[in-house]
């Protein structure tokens, strides 16, 4: 305790020889009080712009996400029995030379874009210029039922709401 007392001493000599302090004392009162309250209001606003405003922009994105995410799982708890219904149905075969040519075309109607579509051993690598969800997820749904295996499927959101698209399609079996 006597360590602190000690400390504490030498912390007040330090402090009242400093000539920040000796300017301070020698300012009238009136001087010191709008000081001290500008001081304090400076800090309130570095309080509201360094804490409480990010905390609460945090506070409101985790709430979007929230919102997003529980529409996402009532949606899929609302198709859940279509998804095991077309998991479940034969499968077409398509011919795999046909298709580059059913994916141009089925794209095409759905009113999809490819912006690239390349050839290899497996299958293709399609680039969709950016669509709506709206229109992309019937379109692979048809894909699927056609006989069109998905060995990767890549979706980014761009701008505008819209969705990127990046596959890899293969002959299912």
């Amino acid at each position: 305790m006597s360590a602190l007392v000690a400390v504490s001493a030498r912390l007040q000599l330090q402090i009242s020889a400093s000539p920040l302090w000796q300017r301070w004392q020698q300012l009238p009162t009136r001087d010191r009080g709008a000081l001290l309250g500008l001081g304090g209001f400076f800090a309130a606003v570095l309080v509201y712009l360094l804490i409480w405003q990010p905390v609460q922009q945090h506070l409101q994105a985790s709430r979007n996400w929230y919102a997003q995410q529980s529409e996402l799982h009532q949606y899929l708890l609302a198709n859940a029995d279509q998804a095991r219904q077309a998991a479940a149905a034969p499968q077409q075969h398509i011919d795999p030379e046909a298709l580059q040519g059913l994916v141009t075309s089925s794209a095409q109607s759905a009113g999809l874009s490819i912006e690239r579509v390349e050839s290899d051993s497996s299958g293709l690598q399609v680039n969709l210029a950016p669509s709506a969800f709206v229109n992309l997820l019937p379109w692979l749904q048809q894909l699927q039922s056609s006989g069109v295996g998905f060995s990767e499927v890549s979706l980014e959101r761009g701008e505008n709401n819209l969705v990127l698209a990046r596959l890899s399609l293969e002959v299912g079996d």
